[in-house]
């Protein structure tokens, strides 16, 4: 397959750069999926100056007329669904199965949005004096930056793009520099179903020099960033900076499975199955610590390892395959350091992580899960800090209040799940661990576009993705109307002289 040559798309025009990088198949890294243009600080103004200019006509349409174009962009999406599934596995290396599933999220947050723009965007309320009408309301901030990962490729950007554009803001959307492809398929999309021209535009390139000029643009109001704390952090300490700017974060976790005595097992095992090697464990809510009664750590640890070996890991092209590449070279060898961290600070290694090699092996990031027993110890590096890989621990505790005190252990606080059948033991997990995506009896993973998607602490500063992202790109305004021919205030204020 020829590679795609993805551009840039400013003002309503494909652009190219001077500067071009390759984007390979993690799989496969002989195949070049495509080139895109190397962007710095010139297009991103470019790219601001346009959505700035489309914001004045933009938020001028109803929320209606808006959601119109988005439902026609839905309706693309279910076209292509196919075709953008398997580019997603070509450039991101997850399975075809999970390719699909990306693409539908993002149909799903198409559909939801769309819908939304049919609801209240605000309401009336009571004021205390009864000839005044009071009312709250939504307004759009401006220019938003969307700065988005490479392991959902078309879901999460859609995420934010949707309910920005939406609410009648205007969008620079960069993708990651590991799917840019992607990105382009997105944006054609959007072309093809009518959006104005400025009102989303697609800038390309790495986060040094694409990334932190758009962050550090005065004309843009709001940064939505998926991706690592460090660059998280990041980007909320240079909009500090701007008091005007508003930065919604998700940035990864420490996630765990928590397993009482009561589990059914059979649930336990698929729930860490999936939640610890979907995306080969590159999923910001992949299950990395399973955190299991001792009573019932024996049993569980033996058909858990039964079903690990018989995970099928491959090109993800093939509909057999579990378990894809790793995303880069560099991913591998953060795999490798946390490893070996977790032999240096004394895990019983149960099943040794390989680097797989041979026939297709030798062209792609292949690796094999690594899975090992470690008793918790506080301030312990494998069991606090993100590995992003197929990298698991099995922690024995005693009881339900351990297990959540081990749970708690990290800086983190994404994504959790508890497999009991007691009610008031999950719900007494669910009031005391700290997450911001919970679940009973289910894996860590999964989304659901109408529900918000975010964390805590060191996982996002409480301002969600997903449904939740829309009051990241709104202001609620207060908005008070007298009907009276005199001024009567509430706190009994007086014009009188």
């Amino acid at each position: 397959m020829a590679p795609i040559k993805a551009r840039n798309y400013i003002n309503g025009e494909w652009l190219g750069t001077a500067h071009e990088f390759e984007s390979l198949n993690p799989a496969n890294r002989t195949e070049i999926v495509g080139t895109a243009p190397a962007s710095g600080k010139v297009e991103v103004d470019q790219a601001v100056e346009a959505a700035k200019q489309a914001f004045k006509t933009w938020r001028e349409l109803s929320w209606v007329n808006r959601a119109e174009i988005i439902d026609t962009f839905a309706q693309l999406l279910k076209r292509d669904l196919g075709e953008i599934a398997a580019l997603i596995t070509r450039e991101c290396g997850k399975p075809i199965n999970e390719g699909r599933a990306d693409i539908v999220e993002a149909l799903h947050m198409a559909q939801y949005m769309a819908g939304l723009g049919r609801l209240p965007i605000g309401y009336a309320i009571s004021s205390e004096v009864p000839a005044k009408d009071a009312f709250i309301l939504k307004k759009p901030k401006g220019v938003i930056a969307c700065i988005t990962p490479w392991n959902f490729p078309s879901a999460i950007p859609l995420w934010v793009i949707l309910p920005s554009v939406l609410a009648g803001n205007t969008v620079v959307f960069k993708p990651a520099e590991q799917t840019p492809i992607c990105g382009h398929k997105l944006m054609e999309l959007f072309h093809e179903a009518g959006f104005p021209a400025g009102v989303i535009n697609l800038v390309h390139g790495t986060g040094e020099d694409c990334g932190d000029p758009l962050v550090k643009h005065p004309d843009v109001a709001g940064i939505l960033f998926t991706g690592s704390r460090a660059v998280g952090k990041y980007i909320q300490q240079v909009a500090s900076g701007d008091l005007y700017k508003f930065v919604a974060t998700e940035m990864g976790g420490k996630n765990g499975t928590i397993i009482l005595e009561d589990a059914d097992l059979d649930i336990a095992v698929n729930a860490c199955i999936l939640g610890c090697f979907k995306t080969t464990g590159q999923r910001c809510v992949s299950t990395s610590r399973i955190i299991v009664d001792k009573k019932v750590e024996a049993e569980f640890t033996k058909r858990f390892l039964e079903k690990v070996a018989r995970i099928k890991i491959g090109n993800g092209l093939k509909d057999e395959i579990f378990m894809g590449p790793l995303i880069e070279a560099g991913g591998v060898d953060k795999w490798k350091l946390h490893n070996q961290k977790a032999k240096d600070e004394g895990a019983e290694v149960l099943v040794e992580g390989q680097v797989l090699t041979g026939g297709d092996y030798d062209l792609g990031n292949f690796v094999s899960p690594f899975i090992y027993r470690m008793p918790y110890r506080p301030n312990t590096f494998c069991l606090r800090e993100e590995a992003f890989s197929p990298h698991v621990a099995i922690v024995p505790v005693d009881g339900m209040e351990n297990a959540v005190e081990v749970y708690n252990d990290t800086d983190y606080g994404l994504s959790m799940a508890v497999i009991t059948e007691d009610y008031r033991k999950w719900r007494w997990v669910r009031d005391h661990a700290d997450y911001g995506l919970g679940y009973v009896n289910l894996p860590s993973i999964g989304a659901e576009v109408h529900l918000p998607f975010g964390g805590v602490k060191a996982s996002g500063n409480g301002n969600p993705g997903a449904e939740g992202i829309m009051d990241a790109v709104t202001h609620r305004i207060a908005f008070t109307v007298n009907h009276a021919k005199e001024i009567v205030m509430a706190q009994g204020l007086s014009t009188i002289v």
